[in-house]
């Protein structure tokens, strides 16, 4: 038996509420909720489970031979969306998911279709979402190859990277060292744009918690990407602001900040989401599958970059709060000089006038 699936994920923008969503489509459409059926309920925590859409299933050509793939979408209330191709062939061996893999070797030949079904999907949802809008060339892929045994005939690092060439050791060290095992009969490598599970089983709930990590790690590069632009307009701004009159300077800063504010509390809102959108509690194999997914993927990384640019951003606002403060000491001052000034002006005078 061999699976292969072929992911693209893509982020809207907003948060959905997906209950309402799924009311909306159910009639014309199947739907349902993701749920992990091999683990206890309390192991593996999804506060908002995504919606799961059967779409209508594609046929690819490739190297003359005709492949069709189910598919499925997943629709996350953070705001992303999941297309999965899948390729299922329960009477295949492992040489077969070799063979298969290598002429799809990074996704070749399926962009027309994601594009295709995004487009689709967005015609769907679009009268239910206000504001729907997706970007086709930001996305997240991710492939998974499934067999269900181990077998030691082909080169699992040459799989994963999609091509046939001599491998430096370094590089298959860097891949071979994610490796993990429940039992001796199973097996799960993963790397940063796919991996490869061996089990006797159909291991639906690996594959779900891979699918969570890349859209944990996409929602983080596109808020690292949206807070870039933020921070690009508010040094644009202040420095706008810089050169106005200290009167006007002063009300556009406390606009600046409460922009800044509202934009701050609201990625932060975010963010929270993101990162505690699934949440391994008692199950060690799973969180340690969970916890190498986003490893590779780097999602440590992309979570850094995003604070950095959150601090950044709190740090410039502090700087334009004590502007403000001063510049009103500052006005302060001078009222008191003229008011100070007036007195003994009026003094003066009615020394005069005696």
């Amino acid at each position: 038996m061999i699976t292969l699936r072929f992911y693209r994920i893509y982020d809207i923008g907003k948060e959905i509420d997906l209950d309402w969503l799924e009311k909306a489509l159910a009639q014309n459409y199947f739907t349902a909720r993701t749920s992990f059926v091999r683990v206890k309920p309390k192991s593996i925590m999804i506060e908002d489970p995504p919606l799961m859409i059967q779409m209508h299933p594609i046929r690819v050509e490739r190297d003359g031979r005709p492949f069709e793939f189910s598919v499925v979408a997943r629709v996350y209330a953070i705001g992303a969306i999941s297309f999965c191709f899948i390729y299922d062939n329960p009477d295949a061996g492992i040489s077969q998911l070799e063979e298969i893999a290598f002429l799809f070797a990074g996704q070749e030949g399926l962009s027309d279709f994601y594009v295709q079904y995004l487009k689709t999907l967005g015609e769907i949802i679009r009268p239910h979402i206000k504001g729907f809008a997706i970007n086709p060339d930001f996305y997240e892929d991710y492939s998974v190859y499934v067999t269900d045994k181990r077998d030691d005939s082909i080169d699992p690092v040459a799989l994963l990277l999609g091509e046939k060439t001599n491998i430096s050791p370094q590089m298959r060290e860097e891949i071979i060292r994610n490796s993990l095992s429940y039992t001796t009969d199973d097996l799960a490598i993963l790397s940063w744009d796919s991996a490869l599970l061996c089990n006797p089983e159909n291991p639906t709930d690996l594959i779900d918690l891979i699918e969570f990590a890349n859209v944990q790690v996409l929602e983080l590069r596109y808020y690292d990407r949206e807070l870039a632009r933020e921070m690009e307009k508010m040094y644009d701004d202040i420095e706008h602001a810089d050169r106005m009159s200290p009167f006007f300077r002063s009300r556009q800063y406390h606009a600046i900040m409460a922009k800044l504010m509202e934009s701050s509390a609201e990625i932060s809102e975010i963010i929270e989401k993101v990162e505690n959108l699934i949440k391994v509690t008692e199950d060690v194999y799973y969180a340690r599958v969970y916890a190498t997914a986003l490893k590779v993927l780097r999602s440590g990384q992309w979570s850094e970059n995003v604070s950095r640019k959150m601090r950044v951003i709190k740090e410039n606002y502090s700087m334009l709060s004590d502007e403000v403060r001063i510049q009103h000491s500052n006005s302060l001052e001078w009222i008191v000089i003229i008011l100070i000034a007036l007195e003994i002006l009026l003094v003066v005078w009615e020394n005069i006038l005696h």
